[in-house]
């Protein structure tokens, strides 16, 4: 009875703190920040990240590993750790005010205030700065060097002329009266000669001095001075009128693009190479209206480059050139133009291609591009039809080709030259236009994608079929792989093309030596797709992992474990994880360190993710490959912590990992650790530590729970509740939903204003409780579905004597807000309902357009997220009762749309038909519309306007809150902009 007494006072002073936390308001949300832009230096010592609001100004933090040393620098951005691990360069922003200032004063661009570059030495205080830099760029590979291009120079404020003298002025004053009578004097004697001579005298007479000459040449952009820096010696060189400039990899070369300057008319535009061993510098081409997609090789022996000669800055038609140097030409050497012998009538060097050259350097590629009919100038716009004709047989609609004109306007087909070769190689073409390259360019082949055949249908299955084509790179003959395949690639060596079969749920492997096509995967037993997809499409491969070195192996996941699996099908798969991951319902994933790898290694040690199905929990483990797997028993993947796996760094020359972990307590947060002790997340050393004032707030708690819906299977959700949550009290509940999110249990909900959906820690810290139901979906039967969810998680949790039944509301966003409306029709269950984006009306939406990409929405009904498998002429009754419009007149729930006139995903117009049949019916219902807003709102300013009508409305509906005054009077046209309604009506 003693301890019990004892235990319990030392709980009070824990229940009152929490009690005593403030809860979150809208004002916060600037205050909370994140981390970003995690670098590791290159030895393992170093780090760098920035720390930054939500709006305002950041700070960047260079720090040691080892925690003995931390720099903060206001605002720094944009960072390299040079690959010596000596220093950083980054950029710094002006001050958040001083932009804000002259945005307001509406200053040109070139008045706002600009970035300063910056240089710390590692380990050291000081800060070397300049202002007013544009960019800058190191070596990818290479020590020593930075180039900073410099904005334009500030002109000169005018100095104030002196005052002069009284004596002065006088003087002043009679010569100017000297110089009137002279004028005067000879304006008479003109006048009394034309009396006796005529009016002949007064014209001008021919010859004499002229005026200046002005430069005939049309006026160009000029560039900028371009400093190069060299970082070790602090020794500069710069170069004036700089448009572009490059690094070779190894930063022994660096290529300058300079203007000509407009008032002198002997300058002329330059390509400039500066070796920076020697400091000496090339003219590599001189006298062009515009150059661009500058290649260079991995060595930096040679570049390459098309350029423009001939034609003036409005012409129509511009005909590009491609052009070659190394050192020791003169200048460049014209390789390719639309003359050359081989490149075929109608083509021509395309300015859009991003030149390259294999890594051997003998090979350049490059595009060719068909020569377009330019506009017709004589015909008078004003009296020309402008209209969009679509046709049965297009392969796109008009929405979407014209979404992607530029893009068609720029297609440049893969085009080789070999070494010395006068002749080139088309490797794609009209008939196949997207060719693909592989061993670093090196290999003889290479595979091509035609989907031309199959662009009509993907409007209704977006399947993304292709016929797969074997490309010789030498002489550019095909051929033909396989058609209508869904996906597929070609291994790194060019060995094999493989490609996962979405009927027969296998890997296929195509021998390029013996042209042979097997089942490499047959003798696996375990499903390689989603088993669990519910959508009525065949469900997609769990994907692959990489190659192992010489094409010898494809690994491969299923839904837990990893394959290495033959490509050649002789030997029958392997478990690299001896499927433990299955026994265990761990889901391991590889966690690829190197940017630049290609394929793994015999005895490399693999980090792999690990994911716990059942808890939810994040790991780390490592892997030896070839040896047995083991799992270390220690790995804390029930540690309640979100462990991004794909986002670890590796310091390249040492054993060093960083990475981001979160909890719900937790902002996400960088820690470092090593490769050997990976697995121990609890041995890992926090680097960062951020969002301190979230202890003075009210925050949450979420639990997993569990309960069996209307069907009688079992689902899962998370129930988030306020850190001072009292059992004995009764809460109102939000229920939110989109599909399944039970596995970011342990994920950081960050306090920030709402793009669409309500704000988990802002509704916890206001006495909400939140639940996230998972909803499993039946074809043909998405509402039911919702509802058997849903509504069954409200049953659930209405029998928890701290949850207020009468007070249970829905909200989502999307898909999640088709789902709220269609509830609303179907039950009576919940106090108030807020729907985002919503679908009301099948029929409508089937035949719409998803603005932003321009294609049909049919695949989303008949194959994808919908989930109604048929069109509506086959099964008209699917479309009529899962959609919430034909039921308006059921609704008895408050509804709360939102919707935006600038929606790229689902036509606004199924909002406007939803709300226009709740208001004849006199359904409580308001329509919230975001002008020129997507599908999820962007402008900040509208973000934190929504969440306060969100609060403002649930909290009106399940807490007893007054209305505000834009949901008792509406907010009428002619007080937009000057009263928004958000005074509460008592």
């Amino acid at each position: 009875m003693r301890n019990f007494v004892f235990c319990l006072l030392l709980s009070v002073p824990l229940l009152s703190i929490a009690q005593s936390k403030k809860p979150l308001d809208h004002s916060v949300y600037d205050r909370w920040q994140s981390v970003q832009g995690a670098q590791i230096s290159d030895d393992g010592k170093w780090v760098v990240y920035m720390v930054n609001p939500q709006e305002g100004d950041g700070d960047m933090i260079i720090q040691s590993t080892n925690g003995n040393y931390k720099k903060t620098v206001a605002r720094g951005y944009s960072s390299v750790i040079t690959t010596d691990s000596r220093f950083v360069i980054f950029k710094i922003r002006p001050l958040f005010k001083d932009t804000r200032d002259a945005r307001i004063k509406k200053k040109r661009p070139d008045e706002l205030p600009k970035d300063s570059l910056a240089i710390v030495e590692l380990g050291k205080d000081s800060v070397w700065k300049v202002a007013r830099v544009k960019t800058f760029k190191t070596p990818e590979k290479g020590n020593g060097w930075v180039a900073y291009h410099m904005d334009k120079a500030l002109p000169e404020p005018p100095k104030p002329a002196a005052k002069p003298d009284s004596l002065t002025q006088i003087n002043k004053m009679v010569s100017m009266a000297d110089s009137l009578m002279r004028v005067a004097d000879s304006l008479k004697n003109k006048a009394n000669e034309a009396k006796t001579k005529g009016l002949t005298v007064l014209q001008a007479q021919r010859g004499g001095a002229r005026p200046p000459a002005r430069p005939t040449a049309e006026p160009v952009e000029e560039g900028t001075e371009l400093i190069v820096r060299n970082t070790i010696t602090g020794e500069e060189k710069k170069f004036k009128l700089v448009n572009e400039y490059y690094f070779s990899e190894n930063g022994n070369v660096l290529l300058i693009e300079t203007s000509r300057k407009n008032t002198d008319t002997l300058s002329k535009s330059a390509v400039l190479w500066m070796n920076t061993s020697t400091g000496k510098v090339d003219t590599v081409l001189q006298g062009f209206n515009d150059a661009k997609n500058y290649a260079m090789d991995v060595a930096g022996t040679q570049v390459a480059f098309v350029a423009e000669r001939d034609s003036v800055s409005k012409a129509l038609r511009k005909f590009y050139k491609l052009w070659y140097f190394k050192p020791g030409m003169d200048s460049a050497r014209l390789r390719v133009d639309r003359s050359t012998a081989s490149v075929k009538t109608g083509m021509t060097v395309s300015p859009d291609y991003s030149n390259k050259f294999s890594k051997k350097g003998d090979r350049l590629f490059f595009g060719l591009a068909p020569i377009r009919q330019p506009k017709d100038t004589n015909l008078v716009e004003f009296e020309t039809a402008r209209l969009d004709i679509w046709h049965y047989n297009d392969p796109e609609l008009q929405p979407q080709q014209l979404l992607q004109v530029n893009n068609e306007l720029r297609r440049s087909y893969l085009t080789v030259l070999h070494g010395d070769a006068s002749a080139v190689t088309p490797l794609a073409n009209e008939t196949l236009e997207r060719v693909v390259t592989t061993d670093e360019d090196d290999a003889d082949v290479a595979i091509g994608y035609d989907s031309k055949p199959y662009r009509k249908q993907n409007q209704w299955e977006q399947h993304n079929y292709n016929d797969l084509y074997l490309v010789n790179v030498k002489n550019g003959e095909r051929k033909l792989i396989g058609k209508k395949i869904r996906s597929g690639g070609i291994s790194p060596k060019g060995k094999f093309v493989m490609w996962f079969d979405w009927k027969t749920h296998q890997y296929m492997s195509y021998e390029v030596a013996t042209g042979k096509t097997v089942v490499a995967t047959k003798d696996i037993k375990v499903p390689l797709f989603d088993e669990d997809d519910d959508h009525p499409d065949d469900p997609p491969p769990h994907g692959v992992m990489g190659w192992h070195e010489n094409d010898a192996a494809l690994y491969v996941y299923d839904k837990f474990d990893i394959w290495k699996v033959d490509p050649t099908g002789k030997e029958k798969p392997v478990s690299i994880t001896n499927g433990i991951g299955r026994k265990k319902q761990l889901t391991f994933r590889y966690s690829e360190l190197d940017r630049e790898e290609r394929f793994v290694k015999d005895g490399q040690t693999l980090l792999l993710g690990v994911f716990d199905n059942k808890e939810k929990g994040y790991g780390l483990t490592t892997h030896k490959l070839g040896s047995n797997f083991v799992l270390n028993e220690s790995i804390a993947v029930t540690n309640p912590a979100v462990i991004n796996s794909n986002n670890v760094l590796k310091g390249k020359n040492s054993d060093v990992l960083i990475y981001t972990a979160m909890t719900p307590q937790m902002s996400a947060s960088l820690f470092s650790t090593t490769m050997s002790t990976a697995q121990d997340h609890k041995a890992s050393k926090q680097l960062s530590s951020i969002n301190e004032q979230q202890k003075d707030y009210n925050w949450y708690t979420v639990e997993l729970h569990k309960w069996k819906m209307f069907d009688g299977k079992e689902s899962e959700g998370l129930l988030f509740k306020p850190e001072n949550f009292d059992p004995n009290k009764k809460y109102p509940v939000i229920f939110y939903f989109y599909e399944r999110n039970s596995d970011t249990r342990y994920g950081y909900r960050t306090p920030a204003p709402s793009a669409s959906t309500i704000n988990i820690a802002y509704f916890t810290s206001n006495g909400y409780l939140v639940f996230d139901p998972n909803i499993y979906y039946k074809d043909g039967e998405p509402g039911e579905s919702a509802y058997n969810s849903v509504v069954s998680a409200g049953k659930y949790l209405s029998k928890m004597k701290f949850v207020d039944s009468t007070k249970m509301a829905i909200q989502g966003q999307s898909w999640g807000g088709y789902q709220v409306a269609y509830l609303v029709t179907r039950t009576k269950m919940f106090a108030a309902a807020g729907a985002g984006a919503p679908v009301a009306n099948m029929f409508s939406a089937y035949g719409g357009i998803r603005w932003g990409a321009g294609i049909s929405r049919q695949f989303q009904y008949e194959r994808s997220q919908t989930r109604l498998g048929a069109t509506p002429w086959q099964r008209p009754d699917l479309y009529t009762k899962n959609s919430p419009l034909f039921k308006a007149d059921k609704v008895t729930t408050p509804l709360l749309l939102m919707h935006n006139d600038k929606d790229g995903a689902v036509p606004w117009y199924q909002s406007i038909e939803f709300f226009t049949a709740l208001r004849r019916l006199d359904k409580k219902a308001w329509f919230l519309q975001y002008n020129d807003e997507d599908h999820n709102l962007v402008e900040r300013r509208n973000r934190k306007d929504l969440s306060v009508r969100l609060s403002q409305f649930f909290d009106h509906y399940l807490k007893g809150a007054p209305m505000p005054k834009w949901m008792v009077e509406g907010v009428p046209a002619a007080n937009k902009g000057i009263d928004w309604g958000f005074d509460l009506v008592k």
